[in-house]
């Protein structure tokens, strides 16, 4: 299947008094239609700022981003307006990312009133059917936020971000303000919505679990670096990178017979104001030599999955 995003070597700097700051650096991935990439990593790691370039909340410094085979790193007017149609983003606070003044109708109507294609008629239809794809009872459009639970708020949320039938969302860590209860009932609906439309996600999370009941592929970051990208079930399996196979450990296990290992990492982290050329995770890594010093490269060693780490091999007997 054809990809419907890709970037090639962006890059995403922000200024500041002691440096540029290198939030998202040299990252190449492209996400198939209809599929769901997962983006994991610790916080600061650079995963929410990569999504919000992708769909232009943030302008990226170097690289490119073709969205259905077309570049749209540099769109302005009304090829910027139609890009913004097709992508939507799910933000991690329902209740921050929503307006306090505005009615749950009201806020899912906006972005058709914005658009300006629709009648009064129409838009009204549209919204009555949108809460009932989202599961908000027709009782509440008249609500306001303040009045809803989390769960309901984020439905509201979900519901305003399919209004204009987009083909891409951008899910920010969607889940994670959320009782364990309630996520898993916004993700059911998530993965529903995607069979359904055919949607397209970047599923961005810190939780190894989410990501694996949700994703088809997964990346892994680090201080603005993708240091491994695979398949969900070959992540899994085989784990290569340091940084990943300490992630894994951490996952909660309910089976009390079998005692997890857990990798506990040690070490400074590294700046990520100008951080150089050397690998950014040698500083908590066991197995980093002066080679790790010197620079890594994303490289294939399993079929179909990359990893940034000079001694992957060695590491994994491969």
């Amino acid at each position: 299947m054809a990809a419907l995003m890709e970037v090639q070597n962006l890059k995403k700097y922000f200024k500041s008094h002691a440096g540029m700051v290198h939030a998202v650096d040299d990252i190449t991935l492209s996400i198939e239609e209809g599929k769901t990439l997962g983006l994991v990593g610790e916080s600061g790691c650079g995963k929410s700022t990569l999504g919000r370039t992708l769909i232009h909340l943030n302008e990226s410094t170097e690289g490119r981003i073709i969205f259905q085979g077309k570049d749209v790193t540099r769109l302005k007017g009304k090829e910027m307006k139609a890009f913004r149609n097709d992508v939507q983003m799910i933000f991690q606070d329902p209740y921050s990312s929503l307006d306090p003044r505005q009615t749950v109708s009201d806020i899912i109507k906006e972005p058709m009133k914005l658009l300006g294609t629709m009648s009064s008629n129409e838009v009204e239809e549209r919204t009555i059917e949108l809460m009932d794809t989202v599961g908000i009872e027709k009782r509440l459009r008249m609500s306001y936020p303040h009045e809803l639970d989390g769960g309901r708020r984020q439905r509201v949320g979900i519901a305003r971000a399919l209004a204009l039938k987009p083909k891409f969302i951008v899910c920010d860590e969607p889940v994670s303000a959320l009782d364990v209860s309630i996520q898993a009932q916004i993700i059911n609906l998530l993965m529903d919505l995607q069979d359904n439309m055919g949607l397209t996600y970047l599923f961005i999370t810190h939780d190894m679990s989410v990501v694996k009941h949700i994703s088809h592929q997964i990346c892994v970051m680090y201080l603005g670096q993708m240091v491994e990208l695979c398949d969900r079930d070959e992540l899994f399996a085989h784990p290569l990178h340091p940084y990943t196979k300490a992630l894994l450990s951490a996952i909660p296990t309910v089976d009390i017979h079998k005692k997890k290992q857990r990798i506990l990492l040690k070490g400074e982290i590294k700046s990520p104001i100008d951080p150089g050329q050397e690998c950014r995770f040698c500083s908590r890594c066991v197995y980093a030599d002066e080679s790790c010093r010197q620079g890594v490269k994303l490289c294939e060693v399993r079929p179909g999955h990359m990893v940034a780490c000079n001694k992957a091999a060695e590491i994994n007997q491969l």
